[in-house]
């Protein structure tokens, strides 16, 4: 029983520091889930839920933080009683919201490891079952996890953890995310994450007398019903489905892919102030005038009217599309932020608080 105390303790307090840190790695994605979660609770439940939407980005950075200090804690075993107790009241929430989304298919994706391991929502509820046993043996086990011996040492440890949890998850706000796990990192080729890496296969689902079978081939016997199709191989399908820029003369995509562009993402102009685009426009104007032959294009998800009234208080000169808003909340966790294509390449990704000069922008080319 030692041993499977001692296992249990080591794997809930180091998985906790790791669901924690790719989460505050993160927390303007976090802070999406979150807004989802609430969308979903005050459609199904009441809109109370509506009132946490605008404290989403504390909620994220504050719960992401709270799984560090409280894995660092329990690792230390520095106040064991209450931190078990504190990780049990977390875990039994987290079950609670991976079982409704599984159950009712409401959120897809929980975002329990943010972009960087997707689970479907029976995999996330069946991970926090096993965590929420795990804390129970914990608990019933405590007298082979003795307290240390150093708790002013371990106090001190756990201070510090939460001042660096709290401090990464407001750098990574008000710049990029540290280690970016989206499909539109520096790197990626856009045009060509658009395709499947492989023909995808699938398999038919029929039904007959009451009777469900598959097959990997469409039976020719007509007595069989068709019920489903489902992709054998989704892994080798696009890893980009939704990109697309367009304005009132067409579908404008292929052009942002040609040559070298500096897109310039607006994801809601209701939420920009316009003097934070002093530096956004210099770049604009020196990229017009780069021998790299660098064409500036602004992307936004406001709509019309909207933008015209924004671009003129912004003095934004540029050509302007539009996007998706989910998309370019996908691409960009700033609003506004910069990107740098090369033939669709991402070689360029800046925050708007971190705008690039013109020399930095070319050395990217």
């Amino acid at each position: 029983m030692r041993l499977i105390s001692r296992l249990s303790w080591l794997f809930v307090g180091g998985l906790f520091i790791f669901s924690g840190l790719i989460k505050i790695n993160d927390p303007v994605g976090t802070a999406i889930k979150l807004e989802e979660y609430f969308d979903v609770f005050a459609a199904d439940f009441s809109s109370f839920f509506l009132i946490f939407k605008p404290y989403a980005l504390f909620l994220s950075i504050f719960l992401s933080a709270l799984e560090i200090i409280l894995g660092v804690a329990l690792l230390l075993r520095w106040r064991l009683r209450q931190i078990l107790r504190g990780l049990l009241v977390l875990i039994i929430f987290f079950t609670f919201l991976t079982f409704y989304s599984a159950y009712f298919n409401k959120v897809t994706d929980c975002g329990c490891f943010g972009d960087a391991i997707k689970l479907t929502p029976w995999q996330s509820f069946s991970k926090d079952i096993l965590l929420l046993l795990l804390i129970v043996v914990l608990l019933a086990t405590r007298r082979y996890l003795p307290e240390t011996k150093t708790a002013r040492v371990a106090g001190v440890l756990v201070a510090l953890t939460a001042i660096l949890s709290f401090g990464i998850g407001i750098y990574a706000y008000n710049h990029e995310p540290f280690i970016d796990f989206r499909a539109y990192k520096v790197g990626n080729n856009i045009p060509a994450l658009m395709k499947p890496s492989s023909p995808l296969r699938y398999k038919y689902i029929m039904a007959r007398n009451g009777q469900e079978k598959e097959f990997t081939q469409y039976p020719t016997d007509s007595t069989w019903k068709f019920k489903q199709m489902v992709a054998i191989n989704p892994e080798d399908g696009p890893k980009i489905t939704d990109f697309n820029v367009w304005n009132d003369q067409g579908d404008f995509t292929q052009e942002v892919f040609s040559g070298n562009k500096l897109l310039i993402l607006v994801q809601d102009v209701s939420k920009v102030n316009p003097k934070k685009f002093a530096d956004i426009n210099n770049l604009i104007v020196a990229a017009e005038k780069s021998s790299k032959n660098i064409k500036p294009v602004v992307v936004t998800a406001s709509s019309t009217q909207d933008f015209d009234v924004f671009r003129h208080e912004a003095n934004l000169s540029a050509p302007y599309y539009f996007g998706d808003a989910t998309v370019l909340k996908t691409m960009m966790r700033a609003n506004p932020g910069i990107m740098l294509l090369k033939n669709g390449q991402v070689v360029g990704k800046w925050h708007y608080n971190d705008t690039p000069g013109i020399q930095t922008v070319e050395r990217q080319l």
